[in-house]
C-alpha cells in the first residue's frame, strides 16, 4: 500500500547531519510511526516519502527551509540574569523550555556575561541540511479517530 495523504506510516530512520554526525535513530527502538498528511513530521521527509511503499528503503537530504527552517537571528534575546528563577548557576549549553505563543520553545543559552544572558531559540537543527536514511515498516489506513486527531494513536502504533 503506497504511501499517500491519511495512512499510517512506520519508518525506521538514522538522521546525521551534514558532516555525517549521527544525531537521531531508531535503531533498537519501535519504528517512528506517523500520519502522513498531518504536518507530524518535517516537510521535506514526508514528501519524499509520499507514494513510497512497505519495504522501501532510501535515502534523502533536507535543506534546512523544508526541515526546521534557516536560522533567524531575531530569535536571538539577551535576557537580564534575573529572568532565570530558580536557577542557580547559568552557562552556555544549558536549555530551558519557555512558552513562546501557543507551543513550548526549547532555548539554549549561548553566553553569559554578568548578569546579561545571551538565549537562542532557533531549533537547534534550523539552518542543518539533514539527511535521512529510511526504511518504510508499515503502512496502513488511519482509524477515523487517528484522522479526527491529526496524530497516531496506540503504543507505537500497533493495533491487534
Amino acid at each position: 500500500m503506497p504511501i499517500t495523504s491519511n495512512k499510517v506510516v512506520q519508518i525506521h530512520y538514522k538522521l546525521t547531519n551534514s558532516e555525517g554526525e549521527v544525531l537521531d535513530s531508531s535503531e533498537g527502538r519501535e519504528p517512528l510511526a506517523y500520519l502522513q498528511g498531518a504536518g507530524n513530521i518535517i516537510p521535506g521527509l514526508e514528501k519524499a516519502l509520499e507514494g513510497k511503499d512497505t519495504g522501501d528503503k532510501f535515502t534523502v537530504t533536507i535543506p534546512p527551509e523544508e526541515a526546521y527552517g534557516e536560522r533567524n537571528e531575531a530569535l536571538i534575546q539577551v535576557i537580564p540574569r534575573e529572568a532565570f528563577v530558580d536557577v542557580e548557576e547559568i552557562k552556555p549549553g544549558m536549555q530551558f523550555q519557555a512558552q513562546m505563543g501557543d507551543h513550548p520553545q526549547i532555548i539554549v543559552v549561548t553566553k553569559v556575561e554578568g548578569d546579561n544572558i545571551t538565549i537562542d531559540a532557533n531549533h537547534p537543527l534550523a539552518g542543518e541540511s539533514l539527511t535521512f536514511e529510511v526504511s518504510v515498516d508499515s503502512v496502513r489506513d488511519a482509524t477515523e479517530e487517528e484522522l479526527a486527531h491529526g496524530h497516531v494513536h496506540g503504543a507505537g502504533g500497533h493495533h491487534h
